[in-house]
């Protein structure tokens, strides 16, 4: 009974300790970086009866945007708040005045729900018109409040069908409003008039557009814009590669936007401290008609030109944009030592038929992210307990090591005869 009593303290002392902390638990140190306003982002979904068309992969549009929707919704960060707005759902007569009202938001803006948000997009059939124009105005007051930043993804398959107003110029009318708002469009298997489109609606608040011809395609770019709404650089910075890497300019951890001509390539330059990896990225996109057949490299080296690491990723034509990236580890070193400076190289294999215009270049995006580096342990978060768990961990053993060691003393004791 004893040996039970001293156990059961031992080890309460050391789940105490673990769970509260107590008044040796460090809180949150004054280093930590600040919480930051909750990104918001609603996602605008074409419903019209265009969707019902079979031609992503074999299925029908509509499937394919329900799919997609199942993979994003999985994979949102938990603290972006994220909302759902149809377009051209409910409605299947031939009315125009109707058909052009016709817009609701699907799921509020907030705080994610993933089965009841999955529930809602799998009642969705395609049905009538495609009011973008007023599901543009309609999204935009849904995302109106609070202080973080704020994310528009159009996924449509055709023009807006109500006019006059262009939805092009109610996304400038949006823009002219002062309010931290992006737009990005995706066309699905779209045509020029589209593509126009969407180009002019993305492009008139700093947004990007992107031509979407199969399912995993969609799946990827849209959970690459909600993740970005996570990230404090909302929208890429422009940027401006060097010939060499001498010249190249030095780029920080963030989103960065630049131009390539055809078989060109630039240097970028990161510095990458020690006990950090270097994870980078870049897509390239063929906003014109190219020849079959090309590529997107990148690559790191040092300043003195030694290859570190490298990816290469090639096309065929039938997507709009191909993307490479790479990972570094910098092991720790001594106290004091200076960051290394990497060379990126981003190069570009396309060619064009001579009827093309090369100039301005390629769209080109960049992303560099700096974390710590994976093989050494972060005190960061141990079981949601933040900085010193390293500590809470060190007591709990204490606690039950003691706890198991008196109480074996205390069973000898009872073995011998002798009393505590």
């Amino acid at each position: 009974m004893i040996m039970r009593k001293l156990l059961t303290a031992g080890a309460v002392c050391g789940l105490l300790s673990l769970l509260t902390g107590g008044p040796l638990a460090p809180g949150a140190s004054a280093d930590e970086p600040t919480a930051h306003p909750a990104p918001k982002v609603e996602l605008v979904l074409d419903v019209s009866g265009s969707m019902r068309a079979r031609d992503i992969d074999g299925e029908s549009r509509m499937s394919a945007a329900k799919q997609a929707f199942d993979d994003v919704l999985d994979s949102t960060p938990p603290d972006v708040q994220l909302g759902i707005r149809t377009l051209g759902a409910d409605y299947p007569g031939n009315d125009r005045k109707t058909g052009c009202k016709d817009t609701r938001q699907l799921y509020p803006v907030g705080p994610l729900d993933r089965t009841e948000a999955k529930a809602a997009v799998a009642t969705l059939a395609p049905t009538g018109w495609t009011p973008i124009g007023p599901a543009l105005l309609a999204a935009a007051a849904d995302l109106k409040g609070g202080e973080g930043t704020r994310r528009m993804v159009l996924i449509t398959d055709g023009e807006d069908t109500c006019g006059p107003t262009n939805p092009c110029d109610v996304a400038r009318d949006i823009a002219a409003q002062g309010v931290d708002l992006t737009i990005d469009t995706l066309g699905l298997i779209p045509d020029a008039s589209t593509r126009n489109q969407l180009s002019c609606i993305a492009g008139a608040t700093g947004g990007t557009y992107t031509t979407v011809q199969h399912r995993q395609q969609l799946t990827t770019k849209v959970k690459q814009l909600v993740g970005r709404s996570d990230a404090h650089t909302a929208t890429p910075v422009a940027t401006q590669g060097g010939a060499t890497c001498a010249a190249a300019p030095e780029l920080r951890q963030g989103l960065y936007s630049d131009r390539e001509t055809f078989s060109e390539n630039r240097w970028y330059r990161v510095q990458v401290p020690s006990g950090s990896e270097l994870r980078a990225s870049v897509s390239i996109a063929a906003d014109r008609q190219v020849n079959a057949d090309y590529g997107v490299l990148l690559r790191g080296v040092t300043m003195r030109g030694r290859e570190i690491v490298r990816d290469d990723e090639g096309g065929t034509g039938r997507t709009d944009a191909v993307s490479a990236g790479i990972r570094y580890p910098k092991p720790d070193a001594a106290s004091g030592t200076p960051p290394e400076t990497v060379c990126l190289q981003v190069g570009n294999s396309y060619s064009a038929p001579a009827s093309v215009k090369t100039t301005p270049g390629l769209p080109v995006e960049l992303s560099i992210d700096l974390v710590k580096s994976p093989d050494k342990p972060s005190d960061v978060a141990f079981l949601g307990l933040g900085r010193g768990w390293w500590l809470l961990g060190l007591l709990t053993v204490t606690g039950a090591v003691l706890g198991l060691f008196t109480g074996w003393i205390a069973r000898w004791r009872l073995n011998t005869g002798r009393t505590v």
